[in-house]
């Protein structure tokens, strides 16, 4: 299932945490604690995202979720990831944000237009609120990691920000091939 599209569109960026590249650059230097917005898309997309969230550092604190309103799978892993991560860093901090869900499956592509646009202006003042260090309002390096199951071709979500994004992250060479801009680390969720 694809993310909504607001994320993509908006706040996406963060399934998007550039992990290989920011953490060559932080690593071995104490550095401020970063504002990390996390959107979580449904279903497989969220435990991609948990994958990658697990490989940081508590540098990266607080942790901004923001998921659909009717998506209590992903509320609920990432309950679970954050009660786990809490017995490795004490000081561990989050909060939890839903926004409307901007497509429903099977929900048709004109009525999508105006449920799309509720939740675009729903998210833009919830963005601006938490001022992510990693996306959003000031310059932020946007990194988009393409899902491991996009083997041929990308998602909607990677068709749009392949064009937007600091680091467009593919798992699969086949990709690499057809998008020049992207960068290939082979498998890293």
């Amino acid at each position: 299932m694809e993310p909504p599209l607001p994320a993509a569109l908006l706040l996406l960026p963060l399934l998007l945490v550039p992990l290989a590249l920011l953490a060559r650059r932080r690593r071995g230097r104490r550095t401020p604690p970063l504002r990390l917005l996390v959107v979580a898309g449904s279903g497989g997309h969220t435990t991609e995202i948990l994958r990658l969230l697990s490989c940081l550092s508590e540098s990266y604190s607080p942790r901004h979720y923001i998921f659909a309103d009717s998506d209590k799978m992903s509320e609920a892993k990432i309950r679970s990831f954050e009660q786990k991560r809490a017995e490795t860093f004490s000081n561990s901090q989050f909060t939890l944000h839903h926004i409307p869900r901007s497509r429903e499956v099977r929900q048709s592509w004109t009525s999508s237009v105006v449920t799309t646009l509720y939740s675009i202006l729903y998210s833009l003042p919830l963005t601006y609120k938490l001022k992510p260090d990693l996306v959003g309002i000031k310059r932020a390096i946007i990194v988009y990691v393409e899902s491991i199951c996009r083997v041929e071709t990308l998602s909607l979500s990677g068709k749009i920000l392949y064009y937007f994004s600091d680091y467009f992250i593919v798992q699969w060479p086949d990709l690499k091939e057809k998008y020049p801009k992207s960068v290939y680390l082979g498998r890293i969720v």
